[in-house]
């Protein structure tokens, strides 16, 4: 670095505070009315170097995003994994065409087995996932699909400690999987752990400002705020009240994780026992480099009932994770699928108008015509 103050292209030569401040933003970023200012008061800066860092971490890929996430399910929106089978020549177009669903927030190109795409789609309450579904193949030439859905949900916890250079995620259950009523006499989730809420008017008005990317200045919240109609206050006390309900999971930034230096991406999908599926599922979430951990269902050509995605620095690291997480569970049956190509990562948003723009004839028609950037 040439000063002190500009952040840097790559992680080989980002700087020890480059590296705090995105630490903090990922897992402790601060719902105050100046949290520039306090994550500065962390790393002994400025407020403005955290805010010029910022610029540049952003300008470069490296932050994707700060803002509110949201739990799909609990908003009421329907989601899934889906797998799609193409033949050569059709995956790239594919894959550009279903980018443009609002509701796609993940899509990848991935090596390892019969099923090339992977992508993750939601749809409004009024939506029909499996009609979605069939459409998109019907539309792109897909050989084949499977949908996914979660049946247990052991883990989401995305978080890249930038210092120590690995994965370090934290062990949370959206579903309750494990935690049981309190007093460890049982550990069956909550009952309501996949049902959706009711979600006000004035719910969807919070939420679609929350969900959308923290501005660089001083003061970020006020504007929010003020479009509300509240004080500054009464926003944080509205959000607040989203994670005791469990809509809002927490308030962080997200990373590109290849910018991050963690260019290696694998989902290791195993063949568990049944009657082992909720053991094992809960020792592997327990693995720091395991940032999400599901089970879904199997088919007559598809096996593998758990999903474990790992990201590291190479693929040597991620098949060294895969076998400790074989170890650690005596289950050895397993693929690693990594991704060769990243179409679209990003966040749902949601309870806007994008939907109904999607179905527009002329913008699917569109589709297959727009350039995707590396």
């Amino acid at each position: 670095m040439t000063t002190t103050t500009t952040a840097t292209t790559t992680t080989e030569s980002m700087d020890i505070t480059d590296r705090k401040l995105l630490n903090i933003i990922q897992s402790e970023f601060p719902i105050v009315e100046e949290p520039y200012r306090a994550v500065a008061e962390q790393l002994g800066i400025a407020e403005s170097e955290v805010l010029e860092r910022l610029g540049e971490l952003k300008r470069q890929n490296v932050v994707r995003q700060i803002s509110a996430i949201f739990d799909t399910r609990r908003l009421g929106y329907k989601t899934t994994l889906v797998a799609f089978a193409y033949g050569d020549g059709d995956l790239h177009d594919g894959a550009i065409f279903i980018n443009r669903h609002p509701g796609v927030s993940h899509n990848y190109a991935r090596e390892g087995s019969y099923y090339n795409l992977w992508f993750t789609l939601a749809v409004p309450p009024d939506g029909d996932l499996e009609a979605t579904v069939k459409w998109m193949a019907g539309q792109t030439n897909a050989i084949e699909f499977r949908i996914m859905p979660t049946i247990r949900f052991f883990k989401i916890g995305v978080n890249f400690d930038m210092v120590k250079r690995r994965s370090d995620a934290y062990n949370y259950s959206p579903d309750g999987i494990g935690k049981g009523n309190g007093n460890g006499s049982d550990r069956r989730p909550a009952a309501d752990w996949n049902q959706a809420q009711t979600i006000t008017d004035w719910d969807k008005d919070v939420i679609r400002e929350a969900q959308e990317d923290l501005p660089l200045v001083s003061r970020p919240f006020d504007a929010m705020a003020q479009r509300l109609g509240l004080t500054v206050p009464q926003l944080f006390g509205q959000m607040a009240e989203y994670q005791e309900r469990k809509l809002m999971r927490r308030y962080s930034a997200v990373l590109y994780h290849r910018r991050s230096g963690f260019r290696a991406n694998a989902m290791i999908v195993w063949k568990v026992p049944p009657e082992r599926a909720e053991e094992v599922g809960m020792l592997m979430a327990e693995h720091a480099a395991v940032t999400h951990c599901y089970e879904r269902p199997t088919f007559p050509d598809w096996e593998y009932s758990h999903f474990t995605m790992v990201h590291a620095p190479t693929r040597d690291e991620c098949e060294d994770i895969g076998r400790e997480i074989a170890a650690a569970t005596g289950v050895y049956d397993n693929l690693l699928l990594y991704s060769t190509r990243e179409y679209k990562k990003t966040r749902v948003r949601y309870f806007v108008e994008d939907y109904e723009r999607f179905w527009d004839s002329a913008e699917t028609a569109a589709a297959l015509a727009e350039p995707v950037a590396d």
